[in-house]
């Protein structure tokens, strides 16, 4: 017989101050899941990051998930961690796919989140208001067709091969990255050959 698992404290402690911005929470393979508000969502994140007793410290990873169901709402999935009490939480935020996909940032509370929500904007289209260089990380800026990983995206995209290789070519990446990520590329050309060999080959030992 498999016994309950038991929601985490953080539960209660949510509702007690939040009240109705926490609409439901579940425990799903021993994992507590607690869904919030749109508009509140900033507000608990932090409370739970600030909040003596709480200290969920590390974001461990900001994705969304999108139902094949058009009438369920898109999913935002915040991943924490409290590393001093090796507790974790999932908190998710629904969205309306017909409406509103704009979230508050949380870059202010964990720097990390920076790429995190670029690749969310990427592939799902969700905006996050004050992040600091919202713009697509993993499909160019001028990228055209939507979001990859919305259920309504077409399995080979919405235009043909010969307009996405054309558009793929036409694509100026120096034009959408910053001078920082660039360098990275340009570092690659002054590594000594026997290094760029390894890195060619997929080596990932540890390079001196």
């Amino acid at each position: 017989m498999t016994t309950a698992v038991a929601p985490s404290s953080s539960v209660e402690a949510l509702r007690l101050v939040f009240g109705g911005a926490v609409l439901r929470h579940e425990v799903l393979c021993g994992d507590t899941i607690v869904y919030v508000e749109r508009g509140r969502a900033h507000d608990v994140l932090a409370w739970l990051k600030d909040t003596p007793g709480q200290d969920f410290d590390y974001l461990t990873d900001i994705t969304a998930v999108d139902y094949r169901d058009p009438e369920r709402e898109l999913e935002l999935v915040y991943q924490l961690r409290s590393l001093a009490r090796r507790a974790d939480l999932r908190v998710k935020v629904p969205l309306d796919k017909a409406g509103v996909l704009d979230v508050e940032s949380v870059w202010d509370l964990w720097k990390g989140a920076d790429w995190l929500e670029r690749e969310v904007y990427d592939m799902f289209g969700v905006t996050f208001a004050g992040h600091p260089d919202l713009r697509r990380i993993l499909m160019w800026e001028t990228y055209a067709e939507g979001y990859p990983l919305r259920k309504d995206f077409p399995l080979r995209g919405n235009f043909t091969r010969a307009e996405q290789t054309r558009q793929a070519l036409a694509a100026n990446p120096e034009a959408h990255y910053s001078m920082e990520e660039l360098s990275i590329v340009e570092a690659f050309g002054e590594l000594p050959e026997d290094v760029k060999q390894r890195l060619a080959r997929g080596e990932r030992g540890e390079i001196r």
